[in-house]
């Protein structure tokens, strides 16, 4: 007899075709058995060793969230809450260019002080792990929900030339090539950029078309956080078009955002250039967050040229008064490339973590407002705190608008991601709430998206963009990645105000077949392994 059966779901089933009800079996971590209007007369109805009532429930694909920065966080914290109850059973990580494999000691130190901010110090980890291969095989020993990873395109950097701004040698570019090829070969999905972030943003970009070639080789997609949200953002946007049809690469845009004042209400220009290039034969997704703040590090607003050499070159220059005042003036007149090439407004950079407990103070507020207080100009408090805390502040930006949010999430190449840091005190509520809020805000609320729409951009889509041939849908044969949720009463419970709440709403999810939530409640199943790509045929 089956493992379990699921009585009377509205099956949303992922495709974006109307919903229905049935009778869904699961045995053996997969779908077995599907019956339509089981309860009908006369229907005999399939049997199974557990019974589960999902009378006034949808049962849809398990969510993926296409943008995660739970790198460390899948081994740190084995309840993972924050995405196992919004119904995430896969998380693509490996993110905007910067990891922690494939490393050398070296390396492993650089970039563990340059992410603190995202990921924490890593203190409590033990890194015993080198390449891509064998940080999947740690993840597999067993985590709360699944992971694809990413081949951070500014760590390669990093191990092949160093932290410099300066073009790649002929030989250093060999081996980026070679270490990008070996991390597709162990299970990578594709290769990030952080092109707003050191090392990574040094790449010209011939330099990026000829590794995104070795991506493509693979069948793997390139993920990049581009060089600007701001000033110069659909030009910015352009290039990375341009770029994979030269190096003839699948291209995911990252939380594909148009933000700053300047950007206001120019969405359907960048839905227009994607258009276009969709038409001309590019394959082309990307994903946001239903939300209108972004979330970094302070330290990733300074200009490129202060972070060259690495974490401790960076607090140098921040410790002499006459470099300190150079990267002042880019950052407040010039408009910095690390704060997309607009002046900073320090009203709108919210400290929402640190590294420090001695400086939760600053937690919560502005720059500006902390500077107010202290009766100090806020140049003179961010840097205070940069230097206090080694870089490892992190913000929320209040720079996005909403009409460009409700856009871009209705285009057809629209997947959901969280970009969710769950460091910090304070983190933005989209680390816990994102995939409910879709869910109750977006479609229950304001209708933006049909629920069966909204489905299909958070399970087959990006289990399509990943190559994944039996995730995504609720079909016979698939794995049973599956989400219990209630569409009356499904919301974030996580707020600005509150980041840290759990959502309502959602009482089961299943990984592999297994109950990671249920009744509402974490279980202690640790379901999830890596989920690697697959090598063209």
């Amino acid at each position: 007899m089956e493992e379990l059966v699921i009585r009377d779901a509205d099956v949303v089933d992922g495709s974006g075709a109307d919903a229905y009800r049935a009778d869904v079996v699961v045995d053996g971590g997969r779908i077995v058995g599907i019956v339509k209007e089981a309860s009908a007369a006369g229907c005999q109805r399939p049997r199974a060793r557990r019974e589960l009532d999902a009378e006034g429930l949808v049962l849809s694909p398990g969510f993926v969230d296409m943008h995660a920065h739970s790198d460390l966080a899948l081994l740190r914290d084995p309840d993972h809450s924050a995405k196992a109850a919004q119904g995430v059973t896969l998380e693509v990580i490996g993110q905007d260019g910067l990891s922690y494999a494939p490393v050398d000691d070296r390396t492993l130190g650089e970039v563990r002080r340059a992410i603190a901010g995202w990921n924490g110090s890593g203190d409590d980890i033990d890194f015993d792990w080198r390449s891509v291969g064998e940080y999947l095989d740690r993840l597999d020993r067993g985590i709360a929900v699944n992971a694809a990873y990413l081949i951070p395109q500014g760590t390669v950097r990093a191990l092949a030339v160093g932290w410099e701004d300066r073009e790649a040698t002929p030989e250093e570019l060999d081996r980026m090539r070679q270490l990008v090829a070996e991390g597709m070969e162990q299970g990578a999905v594709g290769m990030s950029s952080g092109l707003t972030y050191t090392p990574g943003m040094y790449a010209k970009d011939a330099e990026l078309t000829e590794l995104c070639r070795v991506v493509a080789s693979y069948g793997g997609y390139y993920c990049p956080h581009h060089r600007s949200y701001g000033a110069g953002a659909l030009e910015a946007y352009e290039e990375m078009v341009a770029l994979t049809r030269e190096a003839g690469c699948s291209l995911h845009l990252a939380h594909a955002t148009m933000n700053f004042g300047v950007n206001k209400g120019r969405a359907p220009e960048l839905l227009s250039l994607l258009d276009e290039a969709l038409a001309a034969g590019s394959d082309i997704t990307l994903d946001t967050y239903p939300y209108t703040p972004g979330c970094t590090t302070l330290a990733a607003m300074l200009p490129s040229w202060a972070n060259e050499g690495g974490p401790e070159q960076t607090l140098k220059r921040l410790a002499d008064e006459e470099t300190a005042e150079r990267v002042r003036h880019d950052l407040e007149v010039t408009g910095s490339d690390g704060c997309h090439g607009v002046p900073i407004e320090w009203d709108t950079i919210e400290i929402s973590g640190v590294g420090d407990p001695a400086l939760a103070e600053f937690v919560g507020r502005t720059v500006q407002e902390s500077a107010d207080a202290r009766g100090e100009a806020p140049w003179v408090t961010a840097r205070g705190l940069l230097l206090a805390d080694r870089l490892a502040p992190t913000i929320l930006q209040h720079v996005g608008h909403e009409e460009n949010v409700r856009a871009i999430m209705r285009h057809r190449v629209h997947t959901g991601g969280s970009d969710g840091i769950l460091q910090g005190a304070k983190p933005h509520p989209r680390a816990y709430g994102t995939f409910p809020h879709y869910l109750g805000h977006y479609v229950r609320e304001l209708g933006v998206m049909s629920l069966e729409e909204c489905v299909a951009h958070l399970t087959s889509r990006p289990a399509a963009r990943l190559r994944l041939p039996d995730r995504g849908l609720v079909r016979e044969g698939y794995v049973a990645d599956l989400v219990l949720f209630d569409p009356a009463t499904v919301a974030a419970g996580s707020s600005f105000a509150e980041p840290r709440v759990l959502p309502t709403g959602i009482p089961h999810v299943l990984v592999g077949g297994r109950f990671v939530i249920e009744d509402g409640r974490r279980t202690d199943a640790l379901a999830g392994r890596s989920v690697r790509g697959i090598p063209p045929a």
